[in-house]
């Protein structure tokens, strides 16, 4: 398996994980049919949501993949009155990650960065790597502490 660029910062921090993939369904991105075809539970495995605030700023949230984000949570977890996903045609651009690929980790910038607060109920959640069809399964408190998060209700 190749590296991605979440795995070579993961190495580098001496974080331990554990990659996986599955077969891309170009018709089926979400989250929960990757979790399907790598045999992963639901509750464990996270999305990776990028919102922006009326200043223009951006955060990123990480929920389990069956869940909806409560847009009134993370504005408070943000400390903003709204927020609002970023267009699917801007996340290139903010984040470096496509549709389907974005992970908390790497992004081209730090970004606030909020985790669903039942992640510390495991003792390890599966995130993106970066690429579709890649996944990194690591400490949810080692990816808070990586990319200075706060575990929050966001769901």
């Amino acid at each position: 398996m190749e590296k991605t660029n979440v795995m070579r910062l993961l190495d580098a921090a001496k974080i331990p994980y554990q990659p996986g993939s599955y077969e891309v369904d170009e018709n089926d991105l979400s989250g929960s049919h990757a979790a399907d075809l790598m045999g992963v539970e639901h509750d464990t495995m996270y999305k990776t949501l990028v919102l922006h605030n009326n200043k223009r700023g951006y955060l990123v949230c990480c929920i389990p993949v069956d869940e909806v984000l409560d847009l009134k949570k993370a504005a408070k977890a943000a400390g903003e009155k709204k927020v609002e996903m970023i267009h699917v045609k801007d996340m290139v651009t903010i984040t470096g990650y496509i549709r389907g690929g974005c992970s908390p980790i790497g992004m081209k910038k730090k970004f606030p960065t909020f985790i669903e607060e039942t992640a510390q109920l495991y003792d390890t959640i599966t995130i993106s790597a970066g690429q579709r069809g890649m996944q990194v399964t690591l400490s949810p408190n080692d990816l808070k502490d990586y990319v200075d998060g706060q575990f929050v209700p966001l769901i």
